[in-house]
């Protein structure tokens, strides 16, 4: 159940090399490249912008002219840019030094290599969105089905338990893969350090009190991180669009 509105404000993880999307990404940043004819990026920016989300902080890096460039013409959500052009911060650093534009609401977060599909009635951020409660939760993940994917081929990320709550893979297989967009308490992102760092780290503190949770995704995942998973990502939506 929700406790609040859907947030407003969204972080957009943006600053990567895209190394393992060579040479598709070697003049090109990752969430430029596009899929059937629109930037990954703006996958992401236009579900923001559908659920009513004013403010979107996107962090820059590699390549981070183009960035800065192709989002000057959006006008929704307002683009705020977070400069990581000296020092590569990862994705929980990145989190940190945005943090002043959070406020002190629930944001959304999402990274951009990967494009969610929705089953009916089932939008993405409205899923977060209804599950969230500021009382038991640091963090909320949505997971998608490991059938559901594609362009992945890894093992699986998380178990979840009834209630809920999620751990990291503990055995050769987990049932359920994180699909980039999360749901996160401007609090918890207050006790990661200064520096470079992994949202992991965020994870597990509110893991350790028991606020960390998952929420599963009806639609499907396309994971877009290298040139096999683009291909099949192309393939997938330029025959949805008949």
């Amino acid at each position: 159940m929700t406790d609040a509105p859907f947030p407003t404000t969204a972080m957009v993880l943006a600053a990567g090399l895209g190394t393992r999307m060579r040479p598709l990404a070697e003049d090109t940043p990752k969430p430029l490249i596009k899929v059937a004819g629109k930037a990954l990026i703006d996958f992401a920016l236009d579900r923001f912008a559908a659920a009513g989300v004013a403010k979107a902080v996107v962090n820059v890096h590699y390549l981070a002219d183009a960035m800065e460039q192709h989002l000057r013409a959006r006008t929704t959500p307002e683009i705020v840019i977070s400069d990581e052009r000296g020092l590569l911060l990862e994705t929980g650093g990145g989190l940190k030094k945005a943090r002043p534009h959070f406020g002190d609401r629930a944001i959304f977060c999402t990274n951009t290599d990967a494009i969610l599909i929705d089953a009916d009635g089932a939008e993405a951020c409205a899923t977060l969105a209804r599950h969230w409660n500021a009382e038991h939760m640091d963090a909320l993940l949505l997971l998608v089905p490991i059938e559901k994917t594609s362009g992945y081929d890894g093992k699986g990320d998380f178990d979840q338990s009834t209630d809920g709550r999620i751990a990291l893979r503990q055995s050769e297989r987990a049932p359920l893969v994180f699909t980039g967009l999360q749901m996160m308490s401007p609090a918890l992102i207050d006790e990661g350090p200064d520096g470079a760092f992994s949202t992991k780290l965020l994870w597990d503190r509110a893991k350790a009190r028991g606020r960390l949770f998952g929420a599963v995704h009806q639609g499907a995942w396309m994971h877009v991180g290298d040139p096999a998973g683009h291909a099949a990502a192309e393939a997938r939506l330029k025959a949805s669009a008949g």
